[in-house]
């Protein structure tokens, strides 16, 4: 998918934005790296940390489901690569290569153009695609009843016009510097006005929109979108050449950058870089509803219809509620008819024994499957608490009795017992959970309960609390 971005395209993450931040006039990040960490080393350790953006392309929650372009993209370099992915959300590109050099980062997901500078600091993966920076002006009043060609002529379409006028940018971005460049191109001095270091391109555009400020700059898809949703704004006088777009690795990762450049290859020849690029670059209607949904971190602090229910049995429970929104979106991803292949029902997800026991007379009704749901994890927590002492370990007991049954769950704790494992810690509990499907211990006359496939319950311990963390990152506690 190389080439210069479509007019129509959506979006390119509000981070081109945060990717920008550059500031050449003094150094507050680590410039080379510190540590030796390549692909060999992150394969043994088992996960890949990468450098993410919450924004409305890039990472972010919809109705419960983590999502996004770089993030569809991260899981499946991950899954590649053979190792588990982990993601820090930060926006700030100095920032980012600080940590990338300090070694608390493998990879910046950002969408970084490439710039010779940034060469000195950075090794690029090859290009995903390229785009360029417009200016965004407003349409003259009653525009609509206005023949187009009296339209363009109100607008600028010559850099040249904008000789002593002021153009609104962020602080230290790299739309600053091509505004400083086409000064020297055009002649004359363009005012630069730089907002804080906190202002996001999209809040100028707002501003241009409302008729706050005159001209702001932005790269060529979020000012597309912007014009989806502000029809008054004017996106398409270009201001410099077409920039390629790219992640970026420490300079001594060698092996990582051309582990990734393989994969973005691979991508790209089967058509699955395609269909990840469409779904968030070509397709602004669904971008706009995700963006603007109560059901998203972008435009709310939502997860379900479900929430203040949530909270309330939560605070009940003693956890966070994220936590326990993570069991209900594994469960059922919040459809209260939901029903799985072995009878299970509802939100909660419970067999007709254990709903009747904890009191839910109609499965498929949210609020009786909630209430008892929590008082059979309250139960769990409970009976658990006599034996494993640290909370936020029980909490993996607690998850994996209520996916696969005590039965099991005591069966690989008497096996850790036995080999003289800790019994009270889920590391040495799960390893023998997984060997559950393998006759020398389930045979074992210490496991009562005897076969079972659990790799499903240690996934599932797994998934709510990789998903918890996901949740905690880019929805508020409160």
């Amino acid at each position: 998918m190389a080439g210069t971005v479509p007019v129509r395209v959506l979006l390119l993450i509000a981070m081109l934005l945060t990717g920008c931040r550059w500031n050449t006039g003094q150094s507050n990040f680590t410039e080379s790296p510190e540590v030796s960490i390549d692909l060999d080393q992150i394969r043994e350790r088992g996960f890949l940390q990468a450098i993410v953006d919450n924004n409305s392309i890039s990472y972010f929650i919809y109705r419960g489901q983590p999502m996004g372009y770089e993030y569809e993209l991260l899981q499946s370099l991950a899954r590649q690569l053979n190792v588990e992915l982990k993601i820090k959300v930060l926006s700030g590109i100095e920032r980012a290569i600080d940590l990338l050099n300090r070694g608390e980062a493998d990879l910046i997901a950002f969408p970084l153009t490439i710039t010779r500078e940034r060469t000195e600091y950075l090794a690029f993966t090859d290009a995903q695609f390229t785009t360029c920076q417009v200016l965004v002006q407003r349409k003259p009043a009653n525009w609509r009843r206005m023949p187009p060609a009296r339209v363009e002529r109100m607008l600028v379409r010559d850099p040249v016009a904008l000789i002593g006028r002021k153009v609104h940018v962020m602080n230290e971005s790299s739309f600053k510097e091509r505004l400083e460049h086409l000064s020297q191109e055009i002649g004359g001095d363009i005012e630069i006005v730089e907002d804080s270091a906190t202002a996001e391109t999209e809040s100028l555009i707002t501003r241009v929109a409302k008729g706050e400020i005159e001209f702001t700059v932005t790269d060529q898809t979020l000012g597309m979108v912007n014009a989806i949703y502000y029809p008054d704004l004017d996106v398409s006088t270009v201001l410099s050449l077409p920039q390629q777009i790219s992640w970026a690795v420490r300079k001594n990762s060698p092996g990582l950058q051309t582990a990734i450049n393989g994969w973005l290859a691979a991508q790209k020849e089967s058509g699955r870089f395609k269909i990840v690029y469409d779904k968030y670059f070509n397709n602004p209607r669904s971008s706009q509803i995700r963006m603007t949904s109560a059901y998203s971190s972008l435009g709310g602090n939502k997860l379900s219809p479900y929430d203040e229910e949530i909270k309330r049995e939560a605070r009940n429970l003693g956890w966070d509620w994220r936590l326990l929104a993570s069991v209900i979106y594994q469960e059922s991803n919040f459809r209260p008819n939901a029903e799985s292949w072995a009878g299970a029902v509802g939100l909660m997800q419970l067999m007709p024994a254990t709903a009747i026991e904890f009191g839910a007379v109609d499965r498929t009704n949210p609020h009786q499957s909630l209430r008892a749901g929590v008082r059979y994890l309250k139960y769990l927590d409970k009976l658990w608490s006599k034996y494993v002492r640290d909370p936020n370990e029980r909490i993996k007991y607690v998850l994996a009795s209520y996916n696969a049954g005590l039965s099991h769950i005591l069966d690989a704790r008497n096996l850790a017992k036995k080999y003289s494992k800790d019994p009270n810690r889920w590391e040495d509990v799960e390893s023998f959970l997984r060997q559950k499907s393998n006759p020398k211990y389930y045979r074992d006359p210490v496991a009562v309960a005897g076969y079972c496939k659990c790799e499903e319950p240690v996934n599932y311990v797994r998934d709510i609390l990789a998903r918890f963390e996901e949740y905690k990152i880019l929805i508020e506690e409160v």
